[in-house]
């Protein structure tokens, strides 16, 4: 993670996982405090809750202080005073949290806000043996110091924390001073001209180029297209895989073996949005790339998972070989102090005699220049390295600002050739802040409308991102047929996409959640149980009888012409009939419970309902795709619009399995809005079992939906204990998700308590082994249909298909993004 110590310095270490600040953000309904409401709400107006004083920013830790923050435990309190916590909702919070007035259910009194900024709430520390203790070097002072100390989870962070705060007072971080060698005044930027003919272009000795692919997550079908889209045996492709993805880097690995110009780089760094790191990583592949004797490469490209070409190899090659001499870099295009500002480099850098500069952080550079900022030990060179260490976002200014100070400023080409997706109001979220203290921007994916923006490109462009096939394939492969023509009429898969979301032999049971794994097994019961009923015949034939075995091999994400078709969970299972080992995979899909109300009200925008986790407000999607929820999870609620004349208040009520009202509150739905979302801070433990949501205009239904929430069958990947059973499976403490009771609601929505729902609740909340087993199995088949199953492999049972003989499998054929030996052409596409 990327802390923000001053005005002067940020420090690095590992990011965390979970933590989302935007969690309750959204495009039209922002949670909000204000004064009143409009004359549409359910409720009345409310008073503005005053804001925690935060503490004095001038406050500074002398050694002392610093000392106990370093000592021997990592446990004790922090001696400054704390930050004040503050609600999730700001200063302009449009969701109401509901408070009803136990007099008078039918009036439901002003909303009380009950949100709390998880962002701000202590977090435990690791135990464990400390290092030697360290003397203080400093007085610490500022805000940002103060901040980043209290939120870094080891004290050997808080030590590095000290002596880079520490080292920059004394002056002995950063350069006092940067020379320029560039021969002229001003920026150098050279226009070149886009000839769209390669033939009219042909240049007599053709650049090769050394791709370096930067890729992470698990998107390898998706990598796999890419690679077959700008391969060809001229050019070269050193690929780097973050520490993190490791299934990605086995599949990785398997395709380098396959071509002698693809190399995997036999290093790994954790690299991180905004952090040195992704610099590091940069300039150590320029590095082995210019040891490399054997590769003779011309131009250095980087490229990611996410981009596609927009061009053709023939027409990339014959721009770059006209322009060998120049260096593609796409400037910020704006003023320096602007971007400065924006940039957060006046926090570390602001004047010392050079130009600042910076842009995007993919480019396009020949080797002259690679050389340079690799090899050269010049005042220039060393500097902005020694600079940018400690600097915000250093890839997207670190070449920028080498270029144009240096003496091969003349080169420069304000265009990095690449067409990206920006939507500042969607993809502007703060979505990095997890990561970084700074606010980032990330482009939006490419859809199927988007393919006239490619075809129309008047500047040279040869690269567009960002795309994600999980997102959108259609726009992929219109692409891709745009470039290189149609796959024949025919052609198994076209319209399909896998995504692997988890593999046994590189990510191990340890890597999903409890709510994961037990979902997971339960489809894998699902699927036996749909072969088991697959023959028909005498009751005692067991051929199609299996009996479920360890923890589920792989599993993948189904999508098909861009919808989401469920998951497919391969597993093992002991065929009953010959006592054998084989390999299955279960297709399991979810089915809609969404319902408008009936009659519909004449002006009701509501179009769709969704309940689940992992909220991206850039695409305005779940990233848990399938809504897999737990005990100890934190849902969201979106509610899907269309557009109208007039603004509207909409009631969102949550109801548990047993009629408890577990939140209820406002939403100010404006005429533009198409989607808003909220996440309630519902207390955990979350009661298994079918919840509903129902949204409302003037207590009238508008539509609502249920959803599961699901027992756990493993706690901390083992069966679970009836102990632990019994402390997740009862429901929050009290019987109350929230601070306020809803209680006086029941009757205005016509939930009556039912006392068997109670009891039910309470006789499953200890069950374990079998009989939770058939709970959980029993719950998610009313939301969940095994679609199918197949086998890997021989089979017993003689109406089992091979898998490889699907359509949906994933072992199905899948051309598009099967990779073949070059042509003659040199080309795989």
């Amino acid at each position: 993670m990327c802390v923000f110590l001053s005005q002067d310095v940020y420090h690095s270490h590992r990011p965390k996982e979970k933590l989302r600040l935007d969690s309750n953000n959204n495009e039209n309904s922002v949670p909000k405090d204000f004064d009143s409401i409009d004359s549409n709400s359910n409720l009345g107006a409310q008073s503005q809750h005053q804001r925690a004083p935060v503490g004095n920013s001038k406050r500074k830790l002398d050694k002392a202080q610093v000392q106990s923050m370093l000592g021997k435990s990592p446990n004790e309190v922090l001696k400054f005073p704390p930050l004040q916590p503050r609600g999730i909702g700001h200063s302009h919070n449009r969701t109401h949290i509901h408070k009803p007035h136990p007099q008078a259910p039918t009036a439901p009194a002003p909303a009380q806000e009950a949100n709390q900024d998880p962002a701000l709430q202590q977090s435990k520390k690791p135990s464990g043996p400390e290092p030697r203790k360290e003397q203080p070097q400093c007085e610490i002072g500022g805000k940002e110091a103060i901040s980043a100390l209290s939120r870094a989870k080891s004290r050997e962070c808080r030590q590095q924390i000290v002596e880079v705060y520490c080292k920059h007072k004394e002056g002995a971080l950063m350069p006092e001073r940067v020379p320029r060698y560039c021969p002229r005044e001003g920026k150098a930027n050279v226009n070149v001209q886009w000839d769209e003919d390669p033939a009219d272009a042909a240049q007599p000795v053709p650049v090769r180029i050394a791709f370096v692919l930067v890729v992470h997550g698990r998107a390898s079908r998706q990598f796999q297209r890419l690679f077959k889209a700008i391969y060809h045996t001229s050019h070269y492709y050193y690929i780097h895989v973050d520490q993190r993805s490791s299934y990605l880097h086995r599949e990785i690995l398997s395709l380098s073996s396959q071509y002698p110009n693809v190399r995997v780089t036999p290093w790994r760094m954790a690299t991180i949005w905004g952090g040195a790191s992704l610099l590091t990583m940069y300039l150590r592949s320029m590095e082995d790339l210019l040891k490399m004797a054997d590769w003779s490469w011309d131009f250095f490209i980087n490229l990611s998972a996410a981009d596609y070409p927009i061009r053709t190899n023939e027409q990339l090659v014959a721009f770059l070989s006209k322009y060998r001499s120049m260096n593609f870099i796409k400037s910020h295009g704006r003023d320096n102090a602007r971007f400065i500002r924006k940039q957060g480099l006046d926090r570390l850098f602001y004047e010392y005699g050079i130009a600042v500069d910076g842009g995007s952080d993919w480019f396009l550079l020949n080797r002259p220049f690679v050389n340079y900022v690799v090899n050269s030990r010049d005042e220039l060179v060393s500097s902005m390295k020694r600079f940018y260490a400690y600097t915000l976002l250093p890839a997207e200014s670190f070449f920028h600002t080498v270029l144009e100070n240096s003496a091969h400023c003349e080169t420069m080409v304000d265009n990095n050739l690449r067409l990206t997706n920006w939507n500042r109001k969607l993809g502007c979220k703060c979505q990095y802040k997890h990561i970084v203290d700074w606010c980032g921007c990330s482009p939006n994916d490419f859809k199927p409308s988007d393919l006239p923006r490619f075809q129309q490109a008047s500047r040279p462009t040869f690269f567009a991102r960002k795309f994600e096939a999980s997102v959108s394939q259609e726009i992929i492969s219109q692409l891709d047929s745009y470039l290189f023509g149609a796959y024949p009429s025919g052609t198994p898969g076209l319209q399909a996409y896998w995504e692997n979301i988890y593999e046994q032999d590189t990510d191990g049971p340890a890597s999903l959640s409890d709510s994961a794994l037990s979902h997971y097994h339960a489809f894998a019961r699902m699927g036996l149980s749909r072969a088991a009923s697959s023959l028909q015949g005498h009751p005692n034939d067991n051929s199609c009888r299996y009996m479920a075995m360890n923890h589920p091999v792989s599993v993948h994400l189904y999508f098909l012409s861009d919808q989401f078709q469920g998951y497919l969970v391969r597993h093992v299972a002991t065929n009953r009939a010959s006592t054998q080992l084989e390999s299955l995979e279960t297709w399991v899909t979810p089915r809609d419970h969404f319902t408008m109300a009936s009659p519909p009200p004449p002006t009701n925008r509501l179009q769709h309902v969704q309940v689940g986790t992992d909220w991206d407000p850039k695409e305005r999607l779940f990233r848990n795709w399938g809504g897999l929820l737990g005990p100890e999870d934190e849902p969201v609620a979106v509610q899907r619009w269309s557009r109208a004349q007039s603004n509207l208040t909409a009631t969102v009520v949550w109801v548990d399995p047993t009629n408890v009202i577990a939140a209820t509150y406002d939403i100010l739905v404006d005429a533009s809005a198409e989607v808003t979302h909220y996440r309630p801070p519902l207390t955990a433990p979350l009661r298994p079992g079918v919840w509903t949501l129902r949204v409302l205009h003037h207590w009238s239904p508008l539509g609502q939906t249920s959803f599961i929430v699901a027992p756990l069958e493993f706690h901390r990947q083992q069966p679970i204990q009836q102990e632990d059973a019994l402390r997740l499976h009862a429901g929050p403490p009290r019987n109350s998700y929230m601070e306020q009771s809803f209680h006086g609601l029941n009757p205005v929505l016509r939930l009556p308590v039912s006392l068997g729902a109670v009891e039910e609740a309470e006789a499953n909340a200890g069950l374990t082994g079998a009989p939770l087993r058939r709970w959980l199995d029993r719950l998610l088949e009313g939301h969940w249909s095994a679609s199918d199953v197949c086998s890997m492999g021989p089979s017993a049972c003689p109406v089992m298909q091979r898998c490889r003989h699907t359509v949906w499998s994933s072992a199905s054929p899948d051309p598009k993004s099967e990779l073949s030996p070059p042509r003659d052409d040199g080309r795989i596409r």
